[in-house]
């Protein structure tokens, strides 16, 4: 994953309304952010549109990249849930990297992997992410 090792640790949930006030400035026009998760400085962040990964770099965080994964890029979706000690659960979501390689038939999927606490809850986030791959799929292969 390179750039998003950062994500390796846990997530948590933070409010909508802090994310705005945070990451608003980066949205598009008709964007709203639907959830998303903060580990320490970096932030994952839902929105209607696109999954977006905040890497804040450097001592003060001042310096951050961010990187978008379009909702309709989605293709599969795989969840491990933790175990009884102290695993933490983990989503992998793979997308088609380039889709614009869709024309000539040689699509490049890349796999980012998410992970949360052991006690969170992460059954309602897996099927939003398996809802929008099984759709993603039906749409791509009906052309």
């Amino acid at each position: 994953m390179g750039l998003f090792n950062a994500f390796a640790g846990n997530l948590q949930q933070v409010s909508n309304d802090q994310l705005m006030q945070q990451y608003g400035p980066f949205l598009f026009n008709g964007e709203q952010i639907t959830n998303g998760y903060q580990l320490i400085r970096d932030a994952v962040v839902f929105t209607n549109m696109r999954i977006i990964f905040i890497d804040k770099q450097g001592a003060t965080g001042a310096k951050a990249r961010y990187k978008t994964i379009h909702l309709d890029a989605i293709v599969d979706v795989e969840v491990e849930t933790a175990g009884a000690i102290a695993d933490d659960s983990e989503i992998n979501i793979t997308y088609l990297k380039d889709v614009y390689q869709r024309k000539t038939g040689t699509e490049t999927l890349d796999e980012i992997t998410l992970e949360f606490p052991r006690k969170f809850d992460i059954a309602p986030i897996y099927r939003y992410l398996g809802e929008l791959a099984m759709a993603n799929r039906q749409r791509i292969n009906a052309k």
